[in-house]
């Protein structure tokens, strides 16, 4: 369901009508995930089916001006400071380096830099990493959830397993770092690799963060006793490396729990692990999302966006697009309710809501 315009009036008066994107549970939304396209050239089975999905059409697209205004917007006026690039594959875009020099170029209110990232499968960022740190990049986040080239074939139904390593290599030498590698674990299909993929990521000086599988199939097919839970992960790292926690008081909205690292033979580091099912952050939320047809969604299991797209294209003036945009996050949710028997799939999938 869409909703085009702030609505007239509430019961909460006028909190949410000025300023940054707060909602009613006292949470501002300070970093914004852009999605450039719905399109991907993997077909991982917890995102697509193997056939792919019905793309967008071109024109239900934000242009890159639009998607420039919308950023702009959000930095001047609305109190965003960090803006991640997202899809999709983000890769896919053109011009994408360019959109990453207009995003860094603007600053806060306060005079600060805004910061950039990029969430992507790494196919490309060989040849690109350089040209998007020219254009300001600040580091990347690229998913890898496996050593072994012919179980990368069988979740991604594509032989890119050395493309993307390449991709890790060129970021880390660009000096996007940290480049942050994603793992998702499934079970009987590569849960055996939590040790291996946390020994690869201390031998090339990358940060891993396993995420637990998250009900955004197109499928339907996410089932919770199917899950590979933050505790399996644990066990399984515990029985090769000592952890040691981070004191969750320095996790802040960082969507990671984190903990330091110490192998056998000395080598340190961290090791991440998002646990958006088991052990969820919503309380401590700072994202607002906007989709690549400029739709704001307000967490990614929402079952309601807001229609920026056509309110810009309608003629709407910053102030108007602004109010909306406040006004939807004002509407968001305490949390995303994956334990609550009434808890509805988003009609979205991942590729179409942007990571």
């Amino acid at each position: 369901m869409r909703s085009r315009r702030a609505p007239a009036g509430d019961a909460a008066g006028s909190a949410h009508r000025s300023g940054g994107l707060r909602d009613q549970h006292g949470r501002t939304a300070v970093d914004l995930r852009v999605s450039l396209t719905d399109r991907c050239n993997l077909r991982c089975g917890y995102c697509m089916p193997p056939e792919g999905l019905p793309w967008a059409a071109k024109e239900s697209l934000l242009t890159d001006a639009e998607v420039v205004r919308l950023v702009t917007l959000a930095v001047r006026d609305l109190g965003v400071q960090e803006v991640r690039f997202t899809g999709g594959e983000p890769l896919l875009r053109r011009g994408l380096e360019d959109l990453v020099a207009a995003t860094t170029a603007l600053r806060t209110p306060a005079g600060a830099p805004v910061r950039a990232s990029l969430t992507t499968n790494g196919i490309g960022l060989d040849r690109r990493a350089a040209p998007l740190a020219a254009a300001g990049l600040h580091r990347v986040n690229v998913s890898l959830d496996t050593l072994r080239p012919d179980r990368f074939l069988a979740l991604t139904r594509r032989d890119r397993h050395a493309d993307v390593l390449a991709g890790i290599r060129a970021a880390r030498e660009a000096g996007l770092s940290p480049v942050k590698v994603n793992a998702v674990l499934l079970r009987g299909l590569n849960d055996d690799e939590a040790p291996a993929l946390l020994r690869w990521a201390l031998a090339e000086d990358v940060q891993l963060r396993f995420i637990e599988q998250m009900p955004l199939d197109p499928q339907g097919a996410w089932r919770r006793e199917d899950m590979v839970t933050a505790d399996e992960v644990l066990a399984a790292l515990q029985e090769h490396v000592v952890l040691r926690p981070v004191a969750s008081s320095v996790r802040g909205s960082a969507p990671a729990q984190t903990w330091q690292v110490e192998d056998r033979a000395g080598t340190t580091g961290t090791v991440g692990i998002i646990a958006s099912v088991t052990r969820p952050f919503c309380g401590d939320c700072d994202r607002t999302r906007l989709t690549a047809d400029g739709q704001v969604r307000t967490c990614l299991f929402s079952t309601s966006e807001t229609d920026l797209r056509d309110l810009l294209r309608g003629g709407a003036g910053d102030a108007e697009l602004a109010a909306a945009w406040r006004a939807a996050m004002w509407g968001k949710r305490a949390g995303h309710d994956i334990d609550d028997p009434g808890f509805l799939h988003p009609q979205r999938p991942m590729s179409a809501i942007g990571g």
